[in-house]
Order: structure tokens, then sequence, then C-alpha cells
């Protein structure tokens, strides 16, 4: 953060009035985005092959394809020099997309234990002595319904927000987890139904997975 803004304050300083000051032919304005960009590309790349969390390749993965090339190099002030400089990007596309794998399988993974947990609250919550939630007048699960539907949403709206490729490449993965999550729902559920006729509240529960049905299509 410090570096990008370093960057963008000292270049508009030269967009501005530095680069008047010197003939065309010195390029000064080129000079030192060029300098700027290989030192901040060094330092992306040195960070990227470095031992890093999933948060931290995150955000390095949202410098490289937002905050880098959309909020810096399009600013209202630099935009028009820095078009005329080809920086190309801050890591190597190698290196980006190694760094791209290593996220979408700890995202993939991420939500995966996310619906096992979820299913097995479900399932617990089925054993109580107790009444399902009412949603609009409505028996529901609001944690598996919605619970559930978040959980692939929010994952897939954060791996867009990188790029559209990786929120792509994402969604192709989640749909293959969502088909094996909703087959465990339905053998957990069909269990329950075949040994649980006597609990207190079967029927409630019964109608609270069905009007789950259409959240999930």
């Amino acid at each position: 953060l410090h570096m990008g803004k370093t960057m963008k304050e000292d270049l508009t300083v030269v967009a501005k009035y530095i680069n008047k000051l010197y003939p065309p032919e010195f390029n000064v304005f080129s000079i030192y985005a060029e300098l700027y960009h290989n030192y901040f590309a060094s330092q992306a790349k040195k960070n990227a092959e470095s031992h890093l969390e999933d948060k931290d390749i995150y955000l390095l993965l949202s410098w490289v394809h937002n905050f880098y090339p959309k909020d810096m190099r399009k600013d209202h002030a630099l935009a028009t020099e820095l078009d005329k400089v080809k920086l190309g990007s801050l890591l190597p596309s190698s290196l980006s997309k190694e760094l791209e794998n290593k996220y979408l399988d700890s995202e993939e993974v991420i939500v995966k234990n996310s619906l096992s947990r979820c299913l097995d609250k479900e399932i617990q919550r089925w054993k109580e002595d107790k009444e399902p939630e009412k949603l609009n007048g409505h028996f529901q699960s609001e944690l598996l319904g919605i619970f559930v539907i978040q959980s692939i949403y929010s994952s897939q709206k954060r791996a867009e927000d990188i790029s559209k490729a990786v929120g792509e490449e994402l969604s192709c993965r989640l749909l293959k987890e969502l088909p094996a999550f909703l087959r465990s729902y339905r053998d957990a559920f069909e269990d329950f139904k075949e040994k649980s006729k006597k609990h207190r509240y079967y029927k409630p529960i019964l109608i609270a997975n069905i009007n789950n049905c259409s959240n999930f299509r």
C-alpha cells in the first residue's frame, strides 16, 4: 500500500511539474515510471515467491489484476502519460498463474469444508426436540438454505473481484462441489425420514427441508 501510494503521488508530481522542465526527447516521465515499476514488480515477485497465507495471496492477486492496472495506472492524472509507457504486469504470467491456482485450491477447500460443517449442524438440529424456524410464515432452514447459497455466492464474488477469469474458474469448481453437497444432504435427509418417524417435529422438519428445494434450484 505504501509503495503504491508513493508511486502514484510521485508520478503525479512528475507528470504535472517535472516533465515539462525537460525536452521531450529526454522521456523523463517514462524513465521515472519504468524505475518505479521495476522496483514495485521486484518486490511483488519477491513476495510471491515467499510463503504466503491465503489472505496475502488474495491481496497480492488483487494488486496484480485490479489495484495496479486499474486504480493506479488508469488514474486521470497519470493515464495519458502511462499509456505511452509499456510497463507490463507486476508479476510474470507464470508466477501469477501459480498464485491463482493456489488461491483457487484454497478457496475450493474452504467452501467445501464450510458446506460440510453446515450440513453437520443441520443434521444435529434435526435430532433436537425443537421445531424448525419459520421464514415468512413457512418452515424453512435458514442455516442450510441461506448459508449454503451465501457461502457459494460470496466466494464467487471475491474471486470475480480479482479478475473475471479467476471468477469463472472458481465458478466451474464450485459447480462441481454443489452437486456433491446436495447428494450428501439428500442422503442425510432420506436417512432422517426413514429412522425418525417418531420425532416430535417430524412433519415440520420434512416441510422445512422440502421448502429448501426452491432456494437451491
